[in-house]
């Protein structure tokens, strides 16, 4: 399965629709995606959530005009500038999204319900918030790009070496997946990205593919615990560096705006 964190929806079609690329009911869709139900909560102005749309022009009247992507990791605040309330809820919830022009951040709270193939999700973003500053580790797009092409090969060459490259019935359905994805030529970014954040994007997917497929498939020949550490420690900057290139391609809009 390919990572696409809400937070990357919701700053991509957040982005698309100030912008004035998209309207506002293909925003919410497109950010909803499968999800049933997406409401904000902690809104300036509001005493309880709101839907999507509501929220998305209530953003705009308070001064925000772009949105910014974080995937906070232990140990790496990458995207986040503060404050340390806002970082640990973005760091619980692995990611959040960061408003520009105003002091806001919005974290996801996902919540699941029914059984197993009839899965009803419903998100709540709580608004919080934020430190303006530059935020955390985000590399521009062209670092992000020559980044991610060594983490691919050393991927490669660590899961062949320690015999976990991705293989067998799941390896190859997510592989297919991918595949098909990219031949179906799926809008992988909204309408106003760069050609350079979708190739950019659509690499770091792959590497976090391959990363997730290591840890998924068992521990293949790497039976011994010095050789499961080995693995771990290999994987964990190319799992580093594929998340630094999907926030450096969700920011890009913004980046290339506040260039001129």
């Amino acid at each position: 399965m390919l990572f696409e964190p809400r937070s990357g929806r919701l700053a991509a079609w957040g982005n698309a629709l100030l912008a004035g690329l998209v309207s506002p009911d293909e925003a919410v869709l497109s950010i909803v995606g499968e999800d049933a139900v997406h409401r904000v909560e902690g809104l300036p102005g509001e005493t309880g959530p709101v839907g999507l749309t509501l929220a998305l022009g209530r953003l705009r009247a308070l001064g925000v005009s772009g949105l910014r992507v974080a995937l906070p990791a232990p140990g790496h605040p990458l995207g986040l500038s503060g404050p340390p309330e806002f970082n640990a809820r973005a760091l619980e919830a692995e990611e959040a999204v960061v408003s520009v022009g105003a002091a806001l951040g919005l974290v996801p709270e996902v919540s699941e319900a029914g059984p197993a193939g009839d899965v009803h999700v419903s998100v709540i973003w709580h608004v919080l918030p934020v430190r303006e500053a530059p935020p955390a580790d985000v590399p521009s797009l062209s670092e992000a790009e020559r980044e991610l092409a060594e983490a691919l090969r050393e991927a490669t060459e660590v899961l062949t070496r320690l015999d976990v490259a991705g293989s067998g019935p799941a390896a190859e359905a997510a592989l297919s997946a991918y595949r098909a994805r990219a031949e179906a030529g799926r809008e992988a970014l909204a309408p106003g990205y760069p050609p350079r954040a979708v190739r950019v994007l659509a690499l770091a997917q792959r590497v976090d593919l391959m990363v997730s497929l290591a840890y998924e498939n068992g521990h293949g020949g790497a039976v011994a615990a010095s050789e499961m550490a080995a693995r771990a420690e290999a994987l964990r900057p190319v799992e580093r560096v594929a998340r630094r290139a999907l926030v450096a391609a969700y920011n890009s809009a913004v980046e290339a705006r506040e260039r001129g």
